[in-house]
Formats: C-alpha cells, structure tokens, sequence
C-alpha cells in the first residue's frame, strides 16, 4: 500500500490588475537598468539574453508565489534556469543545434558564475557576444528578476522590491564603460516607474480601497479615488518634465568612473611595431618565399596588412585609438560594417610563411571567421579597427592558420567624380619633427592647382615621375632603408631622389599633412598586372608595397600610389644621393642601414613582467574576494537552510506517515508548531481543545477550535479516515498557516521560518534548558537576601538538649 501524493499548498489569490502591475513594472525596471549594457555591446547583441532571462525570472516568481512555494524551491528553480536556456540565450556558439546544452555549456555556465565577470572588465570595450560575455547579463537579468518580483508579489510594502532594481542599476553602471548608454531616458523610466508603482499599490492597498457606507458615498469614494490617480498622473509629468530640463540645462562636470578603470587591458597597439620599419626585410629576405595564398581577391583589389597615420620622426606607426587618432581597436565581432557601400567578397586566406602580428586582410571588414587548431585561440585575442580596415592577431599568425574574410571591397572614384568634392573631415594625428623644408616644397608643388583631387595629383605626380626606384640591393643604386625624418629629408633634399614604396609612402602622407589634408600610409600586398584576376594570389616579398590614401567628404578613402615605377632608375649607376641637404632643423641620428626587428613585447622586460604580474595580482585578487564573498555567503545562509530543510523533512514524514490517522495528528502538530514559531506558547501535555484555545486567543486565529475538533473525531473515532479526509484536512492547516504568514509583518514572517521553537520543543535539549531554567528559579528562592525580614524565624540552638 503506497502513501498518497502530498497535496500541494493552496494557490494565492490576487487580483488580476496586481498580478499585471507587479510583473510588468518588474520587467519596465529591470530592462531599464539592463539597457546600460548597450555601449559595452556596441549595439543590441545582448538583449535575446537580457529578455530571457527577464521572461524566465517573471515565471519563476509568478509561479512559485502562486503555489506558495518557498525560498528553497524558488533557488532551485533558478539554478536550473540557468542551466537549462543558458545555454540558448547566452553561450548559442557551445550548444547542440544551438539550443540543447552540451558538456562545454554547462561547463562554462557552471564558471561563468564566478569568471564572467572578470572576463567582462578584463575586455577592451566593446566586447564580443560570441566570446560567452552573455553570461553576466543573463545571469543579472534572471537572478534580479526573480527577486524582484518575488518581493513584490509576496509582500505589502513595494518598497522591498525596489531595492535589488536600484541595485541591479547601479551595479550596471559600475561593470559597463565611461559612456552612458541612455542616461536620460534610463533616470527619467526608472523614476517614474518606481514611483506610478508606489503609488498605484498603496491605492489598490485593501484598507484604502474599504469605504464605510455611514460616511462616504460609495460614488464619491470612487470619486476621491480618481482624483488622488490624476493628481498621482500629474504629480509624475511634472517630475518627469523637471528632471528633463534639468538634465538638459546641467551637463556632468565629471566622467563616471567604474571598474573598467582600475583594470590594465589585455590589449594596448603600442606593444607592437610599426610594420613599416620591416619593410625592406621584407623585400630582401622573403622575396621569392610564398607568405601567404588569398582566394577570391577580385581584380584591383589589395591586401593590407596595416594602416598607420601618425609620425614622429622616427617611425609612420598606428596610433592606439587616442582621441585625436582615426583608429580604434576592438575586439573581434560578427557585422562590423553594417552601411558600407561597394562589392561584397569573402577572402580565403591560408598562412604560409608569414609571421607576425598584422593580419592581411582587405576592404572594410564585415566578418572574420578562423578555422584550425588555433581557431579558438586567434579568435579571442584578434582586435579590429573597423575604420581603417586593419587586424591584430596577438597570439600571432603561424603556417596552418587559415581564416576567411568577408569584407566590401569600396569602388575606386575617377578623377572626374572628384573634380568637385572636398577633402573629408577627418581629424588626424599631428605629426611631430617634420622637416622644415617639406612644407615650402608642399606649398610649391600644390601652387597650380585649383581643386583637391588636382593638389593630391600633384604630389603624387611630383614624387613618382620626379624620383627613381631603388631597393638599395645588391646590383642596385644605393638606397638606404627606413623612413625617418632625416631618411625623408635626404630622399627630398638629394640631387635625385632614390628610394622604394617605404620613402615615397612616407613623403607623400607627411607633404599632404603641410597642407592639412588627410593622408594616410597603408603597408600590404597586391598582385603584377600579370597576376591580377587570378584565382589563387600567392603574396611573396615581391609583392609588397606601401601606398597612400586620402579621404574626400562622402567618398572615404581614396588610393594613390607616389612611388615611382621599378624600371624607372637612374641612368648613371654612381649617382647617388646628395650628403650635404638643405639647411634644416636638426633632426634625430639616422637608424642603422636595416631596421631592427622589434618583438611584440615592451621595451623593458621588466615592465612587462611587471605589468604582467600587475595583471595577475588583480585578476587573483578578484578571484579571492570573489571565493571568499562566495564562501562567507554560504556559510552565512548555512544555518538558515538546514533550519528550512529540517522543518521540510518532518513536514513530509508527518504528512507520508503509515496510517491515515497518524497523518491527522502530523497536520495538526505542523499546525502547533507553525503557531509556536509565530509566538504561541502551549503548555507541553495539552489536549488538542486546550492547544487550540491557546492559538486562537494568541494569534487570532478563531477557526483553529473547529479544526481540533475535527482531528479528535478523525484520529478517535470508530474508523480509520480516509485519504479525502486527510487532503481536506491538510489543505485547511495549509490555509490557517498562511494566514498566519500573511497577519504579520515582512520581519515576523522572516523570524518565523527561520526559529528553533518548534524543533526544539519537547526534545531533551529544551528539557534540559527547562531543568536548567528550573534549578536557576530554585537557587534563587533558597538565597537568604531573597526572604523577607517579617518572615524570618530564629536560628535553630546550637546549644544541645537534655531530655
């Protein structure tokens, strides 16, 4: 004979109207606070998970109150939320058919609980969805939800569940970036949310909705009830109103700071070299070693490997996203070049012997997706700026990676179609120790022309038909390498100028920078007329160059090309370059004949080991104070599950219990002990009526008579009750009982589940407290000061007597 299923605690009835006002103020608040996170993303990629995990936290809740559900449960159904759709909504690229967790989902969800926040401040802004940074968002979304909404719909005052929202607001804030996403609009919904909520629950609160018939006309009531709504409606517009002016009038002095700010990012372009300076090695070294095969470049097309726009007088080198700077490097993502405008293509690129940090690539970048072994690896530690078209690969390409590209390769303007069209507003760099004779000679060979396109042409001409080509090899006329300012001011100032794709790029860009327009130096590789349109490029030393591109308003970047044909070399093979140059500043020493080949590392090893130490002590210091703040917690709330979980088990053991009868008794002894717990205090040994007096008359609870009744009947009478009659007698204790949660305050209830006086009760500690407290009383009597003077007796004679 199997015990009967046990039945489930009576449903809450709440209005529908409170239901509505709960749940959906709850979701207005949480994505209110959530919608922070947009300038981290750099866009919406994480509201599918935000949402998410708002639907499942409001289901949660909404359920779990409803069946009246402990806090146990609700945690419980939480967790395995998180488990079972994390999956779906946070890491789709880890699960089977991107919906059904996999080994890897729950194990990276299962450490996302503890490592994604690290993960989210370690990233340079914005950060990749598909690199798992969904899982903060999520995981806020559903926890804070729950809460929130459990709050709201299990107790009276709103107030208490207004505080994990503002608190989910804030902690936003503090793991998102300097930028504010929407800040006026985020205050102005939040406030006004918050406030039409406390007002609209404290209206529908029962005791003002009650209307004496004695006093107030029933209509009028109605009456004071829409006016106190519309003047509530006013009271807001005019907060809403006020706080909109105010904020458009008061512009913050001060940048937020948060946590972002006091981590050291992974990434910083400045710890690699400008690939310029390898330039000749290049030529040199690799001339006829194949570095690279690229399927699909269409005819005319070119690979860059790197886009640099700022001189020092050292080195044309990229800049690292500085306020001045027109680049930006961010972590790779998917759609990075939504609105631009020409001819889509996907690249199949296959390293070969190429080494290095720069990755070719071409056109504005849409998508890069790796493949291989690495492809995880190259895929994390891949920055792109979107506007220069360039890529970094810090763990640095090798032979076997392969990676495909897909990009909009832009069309190429005639000059007939820039005839007319500005320069672009672009703010570039200033260079720094130019040489002095470059902006006359600028100057100089602009002078004839009228229109932009007509001053870039003119630069161009003047170095390409004016100078000679000459990598400096064996057999050709000295040339040395580099692209200092004393290198570009020999090339310029000499009887003829003599150099490759390295000084003409170079003089060209610093030429054009004289005159205000922005200019450019790009390194890559392009194929001969001869190979152009191939299937298959193969990119070798031979077929690197360096170009110039200047922007023009509504067109972008635009190629021009100042380096000189290789069959255009000087006549005489002694010519060489002038020693003595015009006079000008003094400028740095010139480099060595060959650049030295720079490590991707930072200058001083020791600031990089310790920076890199830096990095660790903070990231091990956020794991500690994350394991310790996880372990307090845990055992914290220690003793408060043990007591639920103590309380749960006997419930269930009098509740399955043998005999129906005996599961009478267990429904009325939980119903005493509930009391207890509440502040009832029963005399140990009392009969059922007299237990029942004391709860009625304790906590007003007068039907409790009638239930007593009722268990003496069942559990005395000639037969055994059936399991009808222990349902129905169970689910009215289960009504009493949260009758009882319901009379007291948010505080009592709270100290209620969580005291011992009802599992202590009868067990041989509380007699031995009793026996304690018993002998303590007794001492007490038996202390001399404690007998009053007019009691006293004499002393017993110590004097012995005779019979």
């Amino acid at each position: 004979m199997t015990a009967p299923a046990t039945a489930a605690p009576a449903p809450v009835a709440l209005p529908l109207r409170r239901w509505i006002l709960d749940l959906g103020a709850t979701a207005l608040l949480v994505l209110t606070a959530l919608v922070g996170f947009w300038p981290t993303f750099a866009g919406p990629s994480f509201l599918p998970a935000v949402v998410g995990g708002v639907v499942l936290g409001l289901a949660i809740a909404a359920v779990s109150a409803w069946r009246r559900w402990g806090i146990l449960i609700v945690a419980g159904l939480t967790v395995a939320a998180y488990f079972v759709f994390g999956g779906a909504l946070a890491l789709p690229h880890t699960a089977l058919l991107g919906v059904v967790p996999s080994l890897e989902t729950l194990q990276k969800l299962a450490l996302g609980t503890v490592t994604s926040w690290k993960q989210l401040l370690t990233t340079v802004a914005p950060v990749a969805a598909a690199d798992g940074h969904l899982v903060a968002p999520f995981l806020l979304a559903l926890v804070t939800t729950t809460l929130t909404a459990s709050l709201a719909l299990r107790l009276r005052s709103v107030a208490w569940a207004l505080i994990p929202a503002g608190v989910l607001l804030m902690l936003v804030i503090a793991l998102g970036t300097p930028e504010p996403a929407f800040p006026l609009v985020q205050g102005l919904v939040f406030a006004l949310v918050s406030m039409a909520w406390l007002a609209l629950r404290q209206l529908w609160a029962p005791q003002n909705m009650a209307v004496s018939v004695s006093e107030v006309d029933p209509a009028r009531a109605a009456h004071m009830r829409m006016r106190r709504l519309l003047a509530g409606v006013a009271v807001l517009a005019v907060a809403g109103g006020a706080g909109v002016a105010t904020s458009a009038l008061a512009a913050p002095a001060q940048p937020r700071h948060v946590f972002r700010d006091v981590i050291i990012p992974p990434f910083d372009i400045r710890d690699y070299p400008s690939p310029l300076q390898a330039f000749r090695k290049n030529v040199r070294d690799e001339a006829d070693e194949t570095l690279f095969t690229v399927q699909g470049l269409p005819k005319g097309a070119r690979i860059r490997t790197a886009v640099m726009d700022q001189f020092d007088g050292m080195v044309y080198n990229v800049t690292d996203g500085g306020p001045t700077s027109s680049s930006a490097f961010a972590p790779l993502r998917s759609a990075m070049a939504p609105e631009a405008e020409g001819v889509p293509v996907t690249l199949k690129i296959a390293i070969d012997g190429y080494r290095g940090v720069w990755m070719p690539t071409a056109g504005q970048l849409d998508e890069i997706r790796f493949d291989g072994d690495r492809a995880d690896d190259l895929r994390r530690g891949t920055y792109v700026n979107t506007s220069t078209g360039t890529a970094v690969a810090t763990p640095t390409l090798e032979k076997g990676d392969e990676y495909a590209v897909d990009a909009v390769i832009p069309t190429q303007p005639d000059d007939e179609q820039l005839a007319e069209v500005p320069f672009g507003r672009v703010t570039m760099p200033k260079p720094s120790n130019v040489p002095e004779e470059l902006t006359a000679l600028a100057a100089e060979t602009v002078s004839g022309a009228e229109s932009p396109i007509e001053q870039v042409r003119a630069l161009e001409n003047f170095l390409s038909e004016g100078g000679f080509f000459s990598h400096g090899l064996e057999g050709e006329v000295l040339s040395r390498a580099g692209h200092t300012a004393e290198r570009i001011s020999t090339l310029i100032g000499g009887e003829q100028m003599i150099g490759d794709d390295e000084q003409y790029a170079v003089a060209m860009a610093l030429l054009a920078g004289q005159l205000d327009i922005p200019a450019r130096v790009v390194m890559g590789y392009y194929p001969d007329e001869e190979q152009a349109g191939e299937a298959v490029f193969e990119a070798t030393g031979d077929t690197v160059h360096a170009w110039v591109e200047v922007n023009f308003d509504g067109i972008g970047w635009v190629t021009f090309n100042p380096t000189p044909p290789e069959d255009q070399v000087p006549n005489d093979q002694n010519t060489k370059p002038r020693v003595d140059p015009k006079p000008q500043v003094l400028q740095p020493p010139p480099p060595p004949q060959e650049p030295v080949d720079l490590p991707p590392t930072l200058p001083d090893d020791r600031e990089s080991e310790d920076e890199s130490l830096n990095l660790a002590g903070i990231i091990g210091a956020i794991l500690l104070i994350g394991g310790i703040s996880l372990a307090v917690i845990a055992l914290l709330m220690s003793p408060f599950i043990v007591i639920g979980a103590w309380k749960a088990a006997r419930r269930r053991a009098r509740r399955s219990a043998a005999r129906t009868a005996d599961r009478i008794s267990g429904g009325w002894d939980e119903l005493t002990d509930r009391a207890v717990d509440y502040g009832a205090r029963l005399a140990p040994g009392g009969t059922r009526g007299e237990e029942a007096a004391v709860v009625a008359s304790t906590l007003t609870v007068p039907q409790v008579t009638t239930l007593a009744e009722r268990a003496d009947a069942e559990v005395f009478g000639p037969t055994e009750p059936t399991a009808q009659d222990v349902d129905a007698f169970w689910s009215e204790v289960d009504e009493i009982v949260g009758g009882l949660g319901e009379q007291a305050g948010f505080w009592k209830r709270v100290k209620a589940r969580l005291s011992l006086r009802s599992l202590l009760g009868g067990t041989a500690v509380s007699q031995g407290l009793q026996s304690l407290k018993e002998a303590a009383a007794a001492r007490v009597r038996r202390e001399p000061g404690t007998i009053k003077s007019n009691d006293e007796t004499p002393p017993p004679s110590t004097e012995s007597e005779t019979p």
